[in-house]
C-alpha cells in the first residue's frame, strides 16, 4: 500500500509544535484528580462532537447528562443510544491500548459495532454493496469502491498502519489512516465515527494521548465544511478515478494544523489547571487507597455534591448491581458516606478528608 503526500514546510512545523507539546505535557505532573477531570470532559466532548457531526441533536450539556447520569431524552432515543455508544467504545478502545492490543480488522469491526449497535453486538462485517455518499439534492459526493475490494484494502490498510511506525511520525500515520479508511468506506454507516476514533486510537497507542485530555473531533465539528473539504482530496467522486492515489498533503496539513491547535490548547488548559490547584503531598496519599474506577466516580464530585448508584453504572458501563456492590465496598472503605438512606432516592457524598481533592 503506497500514500502520496509530501513534507511540506507547513506540515514539518506542525509536526514540530506537537512534539513539543507532547513532551511537555508528558512531564508535567498534574493531581491525579485533576487529571481524571480532564480525562472525562475530553471523553464527553469527544462523544458530543463526533456524534454531532453525524446530525445529533443533542447539546453538549445533555451529552454529559446521558454520559454521567445516564439520563434519557423522549423522543430523542436514537441520539441518547448514538451518544451511549460512542462513550462506551471510548471505553473499549481505551482499553485494547491500556492492554497493548494490536490495530486489526477484528478489533476496528468490533468497535464499529459498539458504535453503530452497542456494546453486545457482534462484529461488524463489512458491507456487502455499493454505498453512494449523495448530498441532499441527490448528485453523488463520492463512489467509494466495490464491496468485493474492500476487504482486501482494510487488510492492506491495517498492515501499513502496522509497519509505518519504524518510518513515520505516529500523527502522520493518523492523519494518512484516518483518510484512507474514510475513503475506504467499508462500513454501510458509521464510517465517519469509526474513522475519526481509529485516528485517535493510533495516537494513544503511540504515545500521543497527550493525557486523554484532548478531542479532535471538536476541531471538527466547529469546522465542518473545511473537514469535509480537506477529505475531498481529488475532484472525481468514484474511487477508481483518482480518489485512491490522490496527493493527500493538503489533508495531512489539515489535519496536523487542527491536532496542533487543539494539543497547544490542552497545554494551556493543563498550566492553568496546575497554577491554580498545584500538587499536594497529602492529597497523592489519599488517591493511593483508589482504585482506577474509584478515581474515576471521585471526578463526579467535581461538578456536583452528592452521587446515586445509577451515576456511577451510567459512567463505569456497569449493572445497577455491581454499581451498588462497588457503592458499600467504598463506604467500607471510608472514602465515601451515605448521606439520603432512602431505598429508591439514596444518595452517596464524600467523606470530609477526601472533600480536598476537589475543591
Amino acid at each position: 500500500m503506497k500514500y502520496e503526500y509530501h513534507f511540506s514546510p507547513e506540515i514539518v512545523r506542525y509536526i514540530q509544535i506537537i512534539e513539543r507539546v507532547n513532551e511537555t505535557v508528558h512531564y508535567t505532573v498534574i493531581p491525579p484528580v485533576q487529571a481524571e477531570i480532564l480525562r472525562m470532559q475530553a471523553q464527553i466532548r469527544s462523544t458530543h462532537y463526533s456524534t454531532r457531526i453525524e446530525g445529533n441533536r443533542l447539546t453538549l450539556k445533555e451529552t454529559e447528562q446521558v454520559v454521567r447520569q445516564g439520563k434519557k431524552f423522549p423522543g430523542r432515543e436514537r441520539d441518547v443510544k448514538e451518544v451511549e455508544q460512542y462513550y462506551q467504545a471510548i471505553d473499549v478502545m481505551e482499553s485494547l491500548v491500556a492492554a497493548k492490543e494490536p490495530i486489526s480488522e477484528d478489533h476496528i469491526r468490533k468497535i464499529h459495532s459498539i458504535l453503530y449497535f452497542g456494546k453486545k453486538a457482534k462484529a461488524t462485517p463489512y458491507r456487502d454493496g455499493q454505498n453512494i455518499i449523495r448530498e441532499l439534492g441527490g448528485g453523488i459526493v463520492y463512489l467509494p469502491p466495490e464491496a468485493k475490494d474492500v476487504p482486501q484494502l482494510m487488510k492492506e490498510l491495517v498492515s501499513w498502519i502496522k509497519l509505518s511506525g519504524k518510518d513515520l511520525p505516529i500523527p502522520v500515520i493518523a492523519g494518512i489512516a484516518h483518510y484512507a479508511f474514510e475513503t475506504i468506506h467499508p462500513f454501510y454507516d458509521g464510517n465517519g465515527r469509526t474513522g475519526r476514533m481509529l485516528a485517535t486510537w493510533i495516537l494513544y497507542k503511540g504515545g500521543y494521548d497527550l493525557g486523554r485530555f484532548y478531542s479532535l473531533e471538536e476541531f471538527y465539528a466547529n469546522d465542518l465544511d473545511g473537514y469535509y473539504s480537506a477529505l475531498k482530496t481529488h475532484p472525481h467522486e468514484n474511487y477508481y478515478f483518482g480518489r485512491h492515489e490522490a496527493d493527500m498533503t493538503p489533508w495531512l496539513t489539515y489535519f496536523l494544523n487542527g491536532m496542533s491547535i487543539v494539543f497547544e490548547s490542552v497545554a494551556e488548559r493543563v498550566r492553568e489547571d496546575i497554577s491554580e490547584n498545584g500538587t499536594e503531598n497529602e492529597s497523592i496519599v489519599l488517591l493511593r487507597k483508589l482504585d482506577h474506577r474509584a478515581r474515576r466516580v471521585l471526578a463526579l464530585f467535581h461538578t456536583q455534591e452528592y452521587i446515586q448508584s445509577s451515576e456511577v453504572a451510567s459512567i463505569l458501563g456497569i449493572s445497577m448491581r455491581q454499581a451498588r456492590n462497588l457503592l458499600s465496598d467504598w463506604i467500607s472503605q471510608e472514602w465515601l458516606e451515605i448521606e439520603d438512606n432512602s431505598k429508591r432516592g439514596r444518595k452517596y457524598r464524600l467523606a470530609k478528608e477526601y472533600n480536598k481533592l476537589i475543591r
